[in-house]
């Protein structure tokens, strides 16, 4: 078993998601149950199937968790990109957002590349 708290792709992953919920804060409020609540349950997949992972015995559990994560997150940036494109950010919070997004994106890919090597 991996201690979830001290992989960086968790650590990112959970920066994301407060991240998530600090710019979707502003989103019209028609979309509570719409677009604010599907990137946010995107976002949160991430790191809880990190974190899922990471509790799993078998090295291909974990890569299968790792990849839910990662398809999780590549969901969570198109909904960053669509809600850019229908201007529901305030000062510059999607760019902000899609950083955080490729720093993440890059390091988990790593991640489950290297693991994949070991199976």
């Amino acid at each position: 078993m991996q201690d979830h708290r001290k992989l960086k792709a968790f650590q990112l992953a959970d920066d994301f998601v407060l991240a998530v919920y600090k710019e979707t804060r502003s989103f019209p409020a028609h979309e509570r149950f719409g677009l604010t609540s599907q990137l946010r349950r995107a976002a949160v997949s991430v790191p809880g199937n990190i974190v899922e992972g990471c509790g799993r015995d078998g090295l291909k559990d974990y890569v299968r968790f790792l990849e839910i994560a990662f398809a999780s997150l590549r969901e969570s940036g198109y909904y960053i990109g669509l809600s850019q494109r229908l201007g529901y950010f305030k000062d510059g919070g999607a760019e902000t957002l899609l950083d955080q997004y490729d720093q993440c994106a890059k390091v988990l890919s790593g991640l489950i590349t290297s693991l994949r090597k070991r199976t």
